[in-house]
């Protein structure tokens, strides 16, 4: 059982916190607390190019035949599968996790890690990685789900869970790791370590006295099943909302968002 638990706990680990890192490069805690209320910031002007930096998205495919009816039917099921979780007290209940509760979030995710290493061999609509709330006061609001996949999956493999041709999965990629005892250097609006800061490369990492990461996490990808359009169900925006200039598809500063031909 012990070893069955250590695999368990390695698999997590890769699907979750980029696969192909040192054990010692995993974010310990407080440094997810300051990504996370890093992440929860708004981005004006030269911060806004910060963050492209670290944002990797997929790229927009031409639609194929039946595209649309496989991504309404994962809508049609992820509905149905987490309207009980409107009350967040079920969905702890049944074995999700607030993730940073104590950091102020624009969004919460309710995590449930045993969907989390599932999702590293199966699809299923009706167990996501996360379920997404925001928080109105004391009381969680559910607005959708996060399903997650392995870093090392290639876009083919994405489009076989979700067409790409009408969502998108994106990677946090490119973070500085600040020095032991500096995470607090990764919130600010001057931020030179995390996903809001200047350094985006190994070299300018390294000369700051920091360690890159190429992944912070897997690749991830939002679904919000109550909307009324393909383009709000599956809105990058959202993810991003309060960040002046981010037009609705309009992301060709990013990384992977050309659209595939």
């Amino acid at each position: 059982m012990k070893s069955v638990a250590i695999l368990i706990a390695l698999i997590l680990m890769a699907t979750l916190l980029s696969a192909q890192e040192p054990e010692n490069q995993t974010p310990g805690q407080g440094e997810l607390a300051a990504i996370t209320a890093a992440m929860s910031q708004g981005h004006h002007g030269e911060e806004h190019d910060h963050m492209d930096a670290h944002m990797y998205m997929t790229t927009m495919r031409d639609p194929e035949p039946g595209d649309q009816e496989k991504a309404q039917q994962v809508v049609d099921e992820v509905r149905q599968a987490i309207e009980k979780y409107r009350d967040s007290s079920v969905a702890l209940a049944d074995g999700f996790k607030i993730f940073l509760p104590n950091v102020p979030q624009k969004m919460y995710h309710f995590t449930k890690w045993q969907y989390a290493v599932g999702e590293a061999f199966r699809f299923d609509p009706t167990k996501p990685t996360s379920l997404l709330y925001e928080k109105k006061g004391r009381d969680y609001k559910l607005i959708g789900a996060m399903y997650t996949a392995p870093v090392g999956f290639s876009q083919d493999q994405l489009n076989q869970r979700i067409p790409l041709s009408v969502a998108q999965w994106h990677q946090h990629v490119n973070m500085c790791r600040p020095p032991k005892g500096r995470e607090i250097e990764m919130l600010g609006k001057n931020a030179k370590f995390g996903l809001n800061g200047s350094i985006s490369t190994e070299e300018d990492c390294q000369a700051a006295g920091g360690t890159f990461m190429p992944h912070v996490f897997g690749w991830m990808v939002h679904v919000y099943p109550w909307e009324k359009t393909p383009d709000d169900i599956w809105s990058v925006e959202r993810q991003l909302k309060d960040k002046p200039g981010m037009d609705h598809h309009n992301h060709a500063g990013m990384s992977g968002m050309d659209h595939e031909r």
